[in-house]
C-alpha cells in the first residue's frame, strides 16, 4: 500500500478493526500499521498468512483473536484483551459486514436476526465496550462501516441495506450522547470498491463498465481509497467531525 499522508497521532495508537484480516478489512490493518497504530483485529477465519505477511511488512504482526463478532460477549472480551496488549483501544473499525443476497419474500424470522446480527446488532455492542474504555482515558474515534446500498435502494439485500441505513442512525445518536467525552463517532459509506471477493464473484467486465457509467470518476474504487478515509476520520485531522456519514464511492450517490 502506498502511503499518501502522514497521520502523525496515529503513531502507537491502540486500533480494534473488526473483521481486519481479509477484504477491506486487512487494507485497513495494513494502512494502521503503516502509521505506526498497534492493531488488534477479529476474524472468524485463520489469519496467520496474513499475519506473517504483515510482519515482513512492517516488522511486527497485529493481534489477531479469531471471534464470531455475533458472540457478542467474545466480541467484548477481545476489545479488552485489545486493550491489554497496547493500551486502551481510542481507534474503533466497524468494518465486518455480510452483504449476501437474498430475496425479500425468502426471508424467514432466522435469516433476518443472524443478518442483523452481524450488520448491526455487532456494531453497537463493540462501540459500547469501547466507549467505556475512551471515556476513561479522555476520549477516541469510532468508524462504523456502511454502504452506499441503502442510499442508491438496491434491491437484493434488503435486511443488508436496513442494517446499513441504520447504522447511520446509531452513529448520530452515539455522537450526541458521547460528544462530550470527546469521542467522535462516524461512518464511512464505500461505493463498490474492487476486492478479491467483488472480482471473483460480481464483477464482469460488463458489471464494472455499467457501475463506471453511474460514477461521476471513470475509475475503480480500490481498497486503499476507502483506506485513506478511515485514516483521516480516526486522525485528529478530522478532530470537529461527529455524527456524519463520509461517502467515498466515486460520486455515485450525493449528499447534502
Amino acid at each position: 500500500m502506498t502511503k499518501t499522508a502522514t497521520f502523525h497521532d496515529l503513531d502507537g495508537a491502540s486500533v480494534f478493526i473488526t473483521g481486519g484480516g481479509s477484504g477491506i478489512g486487512a487494507f485497513l490493518t495494513d494502512g494502521f500499521m503503516a502509521q505506526g497504530a498497534n492493531v488488534a483485529f477479529v476474524q472468524r477465519s485463520d489469519a496467520s498468512e496474513f499475519l506473517d505477511e504483515m510482519q515482513e511488512k512492517h516488522g511486527r504482526k497485529p493481534l489477531s483473536i479469531q471471534c464470531d463478532i455475533t458472540d457478542i460477549a467474545a466480541l467484548q472480551a477481545a476489545i479488552e484483551q485489545a486493550a491489554n496488549a497496547h493500551g486502551t483501544v481510542t481507534v474503533l473499525v466497524n468494518n465486518a459486514a455480510n452483504d449476501q443476497r437474498h430475496e425479500a419474500l425468502d426471508v424467514d424470522e432466522s435469516f433476518w436476526d443472524w443478518s442483523q446480527a452481524i450488520n448491526l446488532k455487532a456494531y453497537f455492542f463493540a462501540c459500547q465496550a469501547a466507549i467505556k474504555g475512551m471515556k476513561s482515558v479522555g476520549g477516541g474515534t469510532i468508524i462504523n462501516f456502511s454502504s452506499i446500498s441503502y442510499m442508491m435502494g438496491n434491491a437484493g439485500y434488503v435486511s443488508y441495506t436496513t442494517a446499513n441505513s441504520g447504522i447511520n442512525g446509531m452513529t448520530r445518536s452515539l455522537a450526541r450522547e458521547f460528544g462530550p467525552d470527546k469521542i467522535r463517532v462516524n461512518a464511512l459509506a464505500p461505493g463498490w470498491v474492487m476486492t478479491d471477493k467483488q472480482k471473483e464473484m460480481w464483477a464482469t467486465p460488463e458489471a464494472v463498465a455499467g457501475q463506471l457509467d453511474r460514477q461521476c470518476l471513470k475509475e475503480p474504487i480500490e481498497p486503499a481509497d476507502i483506506v485513506d478515509a478511515a485514516l483521516f476520520l480516526a486522525s485528529s485531522s478530522s478532530r470537529m467531525m461527529t455524527g456524519q456519514a463520509l461517502v467515498v464511492d466515486g460520486g455515485v450517490v450525493v449528499t447534502g
